[in-house]
């Protein structure tokens, strides 16, 4: 099969834990861009966020962000954005404050949270490294609620942070049974994130083949969380980090190094090696 797109996720994929991209990492993106294929990233975090990783790749692809809900190559020109209503955004904080959490309201140009006292130490470990660094601006406030009832929002993204495991799942039911206009992703025990109806990693990314003339069947996506296992089940080749849980890994076509065993050049070396490039394809009518 001939491959013409590669979709990354950003934390725990091209990232190690310490947040940095590894030269090998670089080396190998800038491989398969050479080769012609083109080069994406597929991500929960803010499109400022992503573009601040894509710059250290010399990347000027069109991003995938807020898990499908804002597609760009450039802020303020979004080729695809969904949003969640206003309406909708503060009944959903209200339900929310009704429980111990940190909520937060993620655009693309800030993000809006409350003030909380976390107790819980690995519920604290989970909001601290959310991995969407401090690229644009974030406020804290007493109450969402009261603010944004006289400055309304209309987020992409609601990324909620709980100090107890039953308090997720209880608010998890509450907002699949209360609100047909989003659907909610749980990375963890502890965080739960809620996006528009129909908004995925996979639906932004068959969005950006159809605008690139790639089919599913010649895509390549590489993750490590359980918000890329539709894209991973999806697409021609699914690749799982070492580090993905036993889930993901089972769903994907292969399996390559963790993130800190440098997985994503790996993966490049064992399969994009024996590709011809693009260019060289097409001259000989192999493929259009």
């Amino acid at each position: 099969m001939i491959y013409r797109l590669l979709a990354l996720n950003i934390d725990g994929t091209l990232l190690q834990a310490n947040g940095r991209l590894h030269k090998s990492t670089r080396e190998a993106v800038e491989y398969v861009r050479d080769k012609g294929i083109y080069v994406t990233l597929v991500t929960s975090r803010s499109f400022p966020s992503a573009k601040k990783v894509a710059k250290a790749l010399k990347l000027d692809s069109i991003l995938i962000t807020h898990n499908g809900g804002y597609i760009a190559k450039e802020l303020d020109k979004p080729i695809l954005e969904k949003r969640i209503s206003e309406d909708i955004t503060f009944e959903i904080v209200r339900l929310l404050e009704g429980f111990q959490c940190q909520i937060r309201l993620v655009h693309e140009k800030y993000s809006l949270a409350n003030k909380l006292k976390i107790n819980n130490n690995l519920m604290a470990k989970t909001v601290v490294n959310s991995g969407d660094p401090l690229f644009y601006p974030h406020q804290f406030v007493e109450s969402i609620s009261d603010t944004i009832m006289d400055d309304p929002s209309a987020p992409p993204k609601i990324e909620v942070y709980f100090e107890e495991k039953g308090d997720l799942e209880d608010a998890e039911k509450a907002i699949e049974g209360m609100f047909s206009e989003v659907d909610t992703f749980r990375l963890n025990d502890y965080r739960l994130e809620i996006v528009p109806h129909s908004v995925s990693k996979l639906t932004g990314l068959l969005y950006l083949g159809q605008q690139l003339g790639i089919k599913r069947s010649e895509m390549v996506a590489i993750g490590d969380a359980m918000d890329d296992l539709e894209m991973i089940e999806a697409v021609g080749l699914g690749v799982a980090m070492g580090n993905a849980p036993a889930q993901l890994k089972q769903a994907a076509d292969w399996i390559t190094r963790s993130n800190q065993e440098n997985g994503v050049s790996y993966m490049v070396k064992e399969h994009f090696r024996k590709q011809q490039p693009i260019e060289f394809l097409k001259k000989m009518n192999i493929i259009r």
